[in-house]
């Protein structure tokens, strides 16, 4: 049997552990699933014969090193800070490692000595990223094959409510980390190039710019910057390009409303507010309103926002019960984006029933024998339930299938890389659709943004 370590058995884990589990006769293979907690692992490894699962403590080095040594290949699904210490044991056992997150500067550090040992350590294998990567340098590399000069490459990605989930005004629940939704666009200017000029959007204006998208069969989305568009430029070849901007998706209408959060100072993650636990709901949002003797802290929101009561974002705000003087904020020492998402995990928790979505598209514009043309690659993937979500699938298959290619001889090139190659993303991208995961490619005139070259932009 070819032995298959997996650290973590969170939510990102399930279909992961499970696409192993069903492979394991035919491809000879045995999981050991380590987690903290023991039952968490043995519920997910479902007393599968060729399954084992254990309690593992990674700050336990003689219980971490032991558990590595005896694997072929180590799955990381840990926080993305505590990959390093699995990843160094990696390179002294001489064991292949596959993660999901982003490649760190320590993880970096390790790519020469993961190079003379012959090790392949994949990184960013889940959704995004991930999937993003291998869907756009697909489409990347056949364009340059073909000739193409690439002038645009946008990226949207996000997680959502499935249609039939979508039961509140927002458009919206937590499928993920609710502190990351919370926190989003902070930490500095979101920098992107549109038609040759950097653009930069300073985070209080972030989320009143954004751009459109259709999705057939799935309506109208928007979609605001993340911080760092150009981060791969390099990776994907295109350090010429015009315009690149990466960005999030959101059902039309969320943006707007999300910035009431962020003009009132509510997603401040910087400072403690005192006596949080005491707190009413109704005190937290008027602690960031003027004082008045006469108004009412409903009136106070609504001059302070401009909101006309025919508006539907004082709709929003009455719908997550933020007036509410007997809900207890029941939090010590918290920071305002602390006391939002517990706010906010009330209304925007998923459901047992409720099903989630992932959408992601990309726009590619280039330029072939004198003539500019665009495609746009759009996929849509709706969970099965909330142990096997569409966020579960897109993020763990992906490292599911890299680690059975890297197992079986498939992927040969070694370092710490991303899945940035054609025998890295073709057989990925090609089997997860067999699973659903399918993007619909379009060919279609050149957009852009510069219509009149004249003008400034």
């Amino acid at each position: 049997m070819r032995h298959i370590l997996i650290i973590g058995a969170g939510r990102s884990a399930s279909s992961l552990i499970q696409y192993l589990l069903n492979k394991s006769y035919e491809e000879n293979i045995h999981l050991t699933l380590g987690d903290l907690s023991l039952e968490l692992a043995q519920r997910k490894t479902n007393n599968h014969p060729n399954a084992t699962a254990i309690a593992l403590d990674i700050n336990n080095a003689a219980q971490r090193q032991a558990e590595i040594q005896k694997a072929d290949i180590v799955i990381s699904m840990l926080p993305a800070h505590m990959h390093i210490e699995v990843a160094k044991d990696c390179v002294t056992f001489r064991k292949n490692m596959v993660t999901a997150s982003y490649v760190s500067d320590a993880m970096q550090s390790l790519d020469a000595e993961v190079k003379a040992k012959g090790l392949i350590f994949m990184n960013e294998i889940g959704l995004d990223p991930g999937i993003d990567h291998m869907s756009a340098m697909k489409v990347i590399d056949e364009i340059k094959a073909k000739g193409g000069k690439m002038i645009l490459f946008e990226s949207f990605c996000g997680g959502l409510v499935a249609p039939e989930s979508d039961t509140n005004l927002w458009n919206y629940k937590f499928t993920w980390a609710p502190r990351n939704v919370v926190l989003a666009g902070q930490g500095g200017a979101s920098k992107f190039i549109q038609e040759g000029k950097y653009k930069y959007i300073p985070y209080h204006k972030l989320f009143r710019r954004t751009e459109f998208l259709e999705v057939e069969g799935y309506g109208k989305f928007e979609g605001y910057a993340n911080r760092d568009s150009l981060k791969y430029r390099s990776v994907y070849g295109l350090d010429d390009v015009l315009t690149l901007y990466r960005g999030t998706i959101r059902r039309v209408g969320f943006s707007k409303a999300w910035n009431m959060f962020v003009q009132l100072g509510m997603t401040d993650d910087t400072y403690v507010m005192e006596d949080s636990e005491n707190m009413s709901y109704r005190d937290f949002i008027n602690s960031f309103l003027p004082y008045s003797p006469t108004d009412s802290v409903e009136i106070k929101t609504r001059l302070q926002l401009g909101i006309e009561q025919d508006d539907i974002m004082w709709d929003k705000l009455l719908e997550l019960d933020l007036f509410n003087p007997n809900k207890k904020v029941g939090l010590k020492n918290a920071t305002p984006a602390q006391i939002l998402e517990r706010i906010l995990n009330d209304s925007w928790s998923l459901q047992p029933e409720d099903k989630d979505m992932i959408v992601m598209y990309h726009k590619f514009g280039y330029e072939i024998n004198g003539e500019r043309k665009q495609i746009d690659s759009k996929m849509v993937c709706i969970g099965d339930d909330q142990t096997y979500t569409a966020m579960a699938k897109t993020v763990g298959l992906p490292v599911a299938m890299a680690t059975l290619q890297i197992l079986n001889g498939n992927i040969k090139t070694p370092g710490v890389q991303l899945p940035i190659r054609p025998e890295v993303y073709n057989p990925i991208l090609k089997e997860l659709e067999t699973f659903g995961v399918i993007f619909k490619e379009t060919e279609m005139p050149y957009i852009g943004y510069n219509p009149d070259r004249l003008l400034g932009n």
